[in-house]
């Protein structure tokens, strides 16, 4: 899954975050009580505020729930063993997937 926020925002709004993602931002909630390796910043009001790192931990969360079916435990053992290693291929795989959208994108335009 490619997320389509700006690069140069440092911060986003759990909307922004569950708008990208395209669920609920309950679930962006229940991620981020489950999930050590999000720490999303708490603006004034208590909003949260999730940084790039946040939103690249989201996508790898994501892909290791949604597209792998993982259950959440095992979703959390997985980051916790070989959180290097998925973070790498998961960095491939997102590059790979831009490559294939840019590539599409030239294919369209001929």
């Amino acid at each position: 899954m490619h997320i389509q926020l700006s690069k140069d925002k440092l911060y986003f709004s759990i909307g922004e975050v569950a708008d990208a993602f395209g669920v609920n931002a309950s679930l962006i909630r229940f991620w981020d009580k489950e999930f050590d390796i999000l720490k999303p910043k708490k603006n004034a009001k208590g909003n949260r505020m999730f940084t790039q790192e946040d939103v690249k931990n989201l996508q790898l969360i994501y892909h290791l729930v949604k597209e792998r079916g993982f259950t959440l435990e095992g979703a959390k053992t997985h980051l916790k063993e070989g959180q290097k290693k998925t973070l790498d291929k998961f960095d491939i795989i997102a590059k790979l997937e831009g490559i294939k959208s840019e590539l599409t994108t030239i294919k369209n335009n001929l």
